[in-house]
């Protein structure tokens, strides 16, 4: 997909949606940036909890965020809720790289969309440098069928 071109509700493959909040908006009546990058963090972390079936912060491995981004399209903002489609760009050895699609109403295009990057580290509490390691099969298996290159 170009960088240009601005996703619709078929470009993604789970869905998930949120409730937004009067505390979400900035003083210009729009969703404040911040709340965007949550939204991403959540759809992303509550599908994977859902789907695995168990508390992912658990696993031997763990995905941090190597990268995050989103492109603005549109507003969004309280009061309606906003569905988030979520789609699997790239399925590594030892990351994932997820599109979250933002969309509220009934409009097909996204008001906005994010780019997250999980790598995989060893789940050892307090260490400095964790070193990268693959992919769980738990996680891999969770989002196989979200993959669309």
């Amino acid at each position: 997909m170009s960088d240009r071109t601005r996703p619709t509700r078929a470009d993604y493959v789970a869905w998930r949606t949120a409730t937004t909040r009067w505390a979400d908006d900035d003083v210009y009546g729009h969703m404040n940036n911040a709340r965007y990058f949550e939204l991403i963090d959540t759809a992303v972390n509550a599908h994977l909890a859902e789907v695995v079936g168990t508390d992912i912060r658990s696993l031997p491995a763990i995905g941090v965020v190597a990268e995050v981004g989103c492109r603005y399209f549109s507003e969004v903002g309280y009061p309606a809720p906003v569905e988030m489609g979520l789609v699997v760009e790239r399925l590594g050895s030892s990351s994932v790289t997820y599109r979250i699609g933002l969309f509220q109403g009934l409009g097909d295009q996204a008001a906005a969309e994010g780019r997250f990057v999980h790598v995989y580290v060893t789940n050892a509490r307090g260490a400095g440098d964790r070193p990268v390691v693959p992919v769980p099969d738990a996680i891999r298996a969770a989002v196989t069928p979200l993959v669309r290159e």
